[in-house]
């Protein structure tokens, strides 16, 4: 490696979609995107209120669809199987 070359990003991401049951306008949208950007490891989250799902990438090993779920029902809302 050369110096000033920065080593190479290895961490690993997984990606997950879930369906999220009670948004009803954006408000809600806003709040299930700050809770779920608050779980550690998460990288980004991107929540479709018309579609009601919230897509998440997050780093593996930092967090998991459990920690997710919980952030989304500790605001109120249900995510459907």
């Amino acid at each position: 490696m050369l110096m000033g070359d920065k080593a190479p990003d290895i961490r690993q991401e997984n990606a997950l979609v879930l369906r999220v049951k009670g948004m009803t306008c954006h408000h809600c949208r806003m709040a299930v995107e700050r809770a779920i950007s608050k779980v550690r490891g998460v990288r980004d989250v991107k929540v479709d209120l018309a579609a009601g799902t919230a897509r998440v990438t997050f780093e593996l090993g930092r967090a998991d669809r459990d920690a997710v779920v919980r952030a989304i029902e500790e605001e109120g809302y249900t995510v459907s199987p």
